[in-house]
Order: structure tokens, then C-alpha cells, then sequence
């Protein structure tokens, strides 16, 4: 059995500006990290702190691993002056992942917003490794400006994939900026939405207040309870249940989750804060 308090040693090979506050880390570590797509790693950098991060990348990709990271606070501070060739570590994987069985032979919605894209290409990457297993995916994607948009390279090639619907909003278009994508919160790309929300499942990650009304929305769809997942990371730190920074009624998002289906939390405090 793994020991947890194990570091993996791990290089910073490339740095990609995903926007202004946001930025992943492409790091090699000295020996492959097999995870679930949903699960987190802890990223120690020396002399400074640890904190909890979700992969960006494919969970099919153990040699190579990217972590998309927003500037919020002390630690994000460091992580976003680190450069191609520091040295880094990293802890993990821990907690739950998506259910990758039960997507299979459905149609699957993503919906997400901000640095809550991170896991979410996470799970998109490693969709798209076995896409004959699902019926169909649709990623509905937002961002506060089209200048805070993330994975921008990529979106192109997303949205040509035949089995993928891929869709922007953002929230405003200030001026001297382009965009001709839609504009609003991330939920008014599910008023366009088309088939029947059945027993298809739904991934819902981003900031807490875009996740609860996203919720709500889909529930209003016809999308059922337990078929809403939600990637309840923002309050997450020691990543074993020690802090309790991240309780939510009786549940620790990092030993319970990150990953939670609707029905399971919806009656328990403080989800959204």
C-alpha cells in the first residue's frame, strides 16, 4: 500500500499563461503517477507549503502530468513565479473520481466554469482516450472575459471532434476584445441544449455560486439527483481530514469526495460557501 506522506520528486518541464490569474504546470516526476480522473494531488514546493490540486491531464497519461492552478493566495502566489526547470514535489493521488462505468452508452454533459475547467479537461481528455465507450459529450464552458479563458490551443480541435459538442460563454466582452461566442453565465448555454436528460449523467465543476445555480438549472432540465456530480474542491487543504477546512455537514470533501453525487450532499451545510 502506498504510504500518503510519500513525496515523488517531479520537474517543471514547460509553464503555459493560461490567462491572467490562471496558469498550468507541466511536470515530469522521476516515476510514473497512475490516478483516477477526479482525483487530487498534494504539490509540495520546497521551502514554501504544499496544497491540494487537481490533474489536468488524461488519466491514461501517467509519465507527464499537468495542473492547472489560479492565482488566489500564499501558496498560488509561489506556484505562479515557479519556471521550467524548478523542482517540485508531489503527494498522492487521493479521494474519489467520476464513475467512468456509469457514463458509458450515455449522453454526457460537462458544465463548468474558471479554474473548475482543470479537472474537467481532466475528465474530458481521458473521455476522449476511450470515446466509443459514450454516446455523446457535450462541454459547456465559461469564463469571466474572453481573456480569462483557459486551454485556448486546444478548443479549436475540441470543437471539430465529431463526437463532441464543445461550447463558450462568457460573461461580459469588454471593450478592445473580440469574442463571437455566446455571452452570459456559463448556464445560458443550457438553454440552447438539446435531447432528453433521462438517465444521462451531468458534471458540474467551477466556482461555488456558478455550481449551485448550475445545479439548480439542471434539476429544472430533468436531470435526476444522482446523476449530477459535483467536484466540491474549493475549501480543501491538508487533503487527509485533519484541518477540517473542507467539512461540509458530516462529509470532508477530501477524504469523501472531491467528487459527490447531488443526492448524497444536497441536505448537508454549507455546500456552496
Amino acid at each position: 500500500m502506498q504510504n500518503p506522506f510519500d513525496v515523488i520528486p517531479a520537474e517543471i518541464y514547460d509553464v503555459v499563461q493560461e490567462s491572467p490569474l490562471i496558469r498550468t504546470l507541466r511536470l515530469r516526476p522521476e516515476k510514473p503517477i497512475r490516478f483516477q480522473t477526479g482525483q487530487f494531488m498534494e504539490l509540495t514546493l520546497p521551502g514554501i507549503g504544499e496544497a491540494p490540486f487537481t490533474p489536468s491531464t488524461s488519466h491514461f497519461v501517467t509519465d507527464v502530468m499537468d495542473i492547472t492552478i489560479m492565482k488566489t493566495g500564499f501558496m498560488t502566489e509561489y506556484v505562479h513565479k515557479a519556471k521550467a526547470g524548478d523542482r517540485v514535489g508531489l503527494r498522492g493521488p487521493f479521494g474519489s473520481c467520476y464513475p467512468l462505468e456509469k457514463f458509458e452508452g450515455k449522453d454526457l454533459l460537462i458544465l463548468g466554469g474558471g479554474c473548475g475547467l482543470a479537472p474537467l479537461r481532466s475528465l474530458f481528455l481521458t473521455l476522449l482516450d476511450e470515446v466509443d465507450k459514450y454516446k455523446s459529450i457535450t462541454f459547456l464552458a465559461g469564463a469571466k472575459s474572453p481573456k480569462d479563458c483557459v486551454y485556448k490551443e486546444a478548443v479549436p480541435g475540441w470543437k471539430k471532434h465529431p463526437r463532441v459538442t464543445f461550447r463558450r460563454a462568457v460573461d461580459v466582452v469588454p471593450e478592445g476584445e473580440t469574442w463571437d461566442e455566446e455571452v452570459g453565465v456559463v448556464t445560458v448555454l443550457l438553454k440552447n441544449l438539446k435531447g432528453n436528460p433521462g438517465d444521462n449523467p451531468a458534471v458540474v465543476c467551477g466556482p461555488p455560486v456558478m455550481m449551485k445555480y448550475g445545479t439548480f438549472d439542471l434539476l429544472k432540465m430533468g436531470y435526476r439527483e444522482e446523476n449530477i456530480y459535483l467536484s466540491m474542491e474549493k475549501k480543501m487543504y491538508c487533503g487527509h481530514g485533519q484541518c477540517r477546512h473542507c467539512v461540509m455537514g458530516s462529509y470532508y470533501a477530501c477524504k469523501d469526495g472531491p467528487v459527490f453525487p447531488y443526492a448524497q450532499i444536497k441536505d448537508e451545510e454549507a455546500i456552496w460557501e
